[in-house]
């Protein structure tokens, strides 16, 4: 496509949310694009920063028998300064968790963006377990959790699938991202990250929670066949799996 010179960077500016073009006063930046900067940085720090209200999410999700666990991080400043404690399942709370047979289990995770999973993940959840294809755990909800902690709670509850909706570190474009980690035969303390499928940039500038939720249940619907997840399973061959779209006609060229 030819762009008329001078209408280059309105069209780049429009394509992406990145700063650029912000014009300069000077040496520097002009004060308005230093502002915009320091916001930017200051809700990405609230993002991490805050804590998430479980107690909301299981009201919406109240017709699944919602459970409530924590990381072994006892609040929001050790969970950020020691990792490690967020991936384990506090002792107290894994009782709390019975066994069973389970295709999945949805773990829904504060992570790094409380405000992502406070506002998405409800609503999400409900859209992969009206699946009718795959029988569900009840769904869990973990406060100062990592990604690893869905391992062990898939290995409690007997499912095959650990389906972990986190928030994502926020960035100076997006802070209130959530990404969706899908884990098959999730053995805690021991799997791999390279052993997980991801679907990121849920919501904002990123993916609607439709789309989201068709990729997440083309990878479960692969994994569970292949018995794989992570770089054994690619996105692209599970969504060519799934039927067209409603509405949409297959063209010969």
């Amino acid at each position: 496509m030819t762009l008329p010179p001078g209408d280059f960077w309105d069209y780049l500016c429009r394509a992406t949310p990145a700063r650029i073009a912000l014009g300069r006063a000077g040496d520097g930046l002009p004060t308005h694009r230093v502002l915009e900067f320091e916001l930017a940085h200051a809700r990405a720090r609230d993002a991490v920063k805050a804590n998430l209200d479980p107690a909301a999410l299981i009201a919406e999700l109240a017709a699944w028998r919602p459970i409530l666990v924590r990381s072994e991080a006892k609040d929001r400043a050790t969970f950020l300064q020691r990792p490690d404690l967020g991936r384990r399942l506090a002792r107290d709370f894994a009782r709390a968790l019975s066994p069973g047979r389970y295709d999945a289990t949805i773990v829904i995770a504060d992570g790094l963006s409380t405000g992502a999973v406070q506002v998405q993940a409800a609503q999400l959840c409900k859209m992969l377990l009206a699946a009718q294809n795959f029988v569900f755990a009840p769904p869990v909800m973990a406060v100062q959790a990592r990604v690893a902690l869905g391992d062990e709670i898939a290995a409690k509850q007997g499912a095959a699938l650990a389906v972990v909706l986190i928030g994502e570190r926020p960035g100076l474009s997006s802070f209130e991202s959530m990404g969706v980690y899908i884990t098959f035969d999730p053995k805690p303390g021991m799997t791999k990250d390279a052993e997980r499928n991801c679907v990121s940039n849920i919501g904002g500038h990123g993916l609607s929670l439709d789309e989201a939720s068709r990729r997440i249940l083309a990878i479960m619907a692969l994994a569970r066949t292949i018995r794989r997840t992570g770089t054994l399973l690619k996105e692209d061959d599970a969504l060519a799996l799934l039927p067209p779209a409603p509405g949409t006609l297959n063209q010969i060229a």
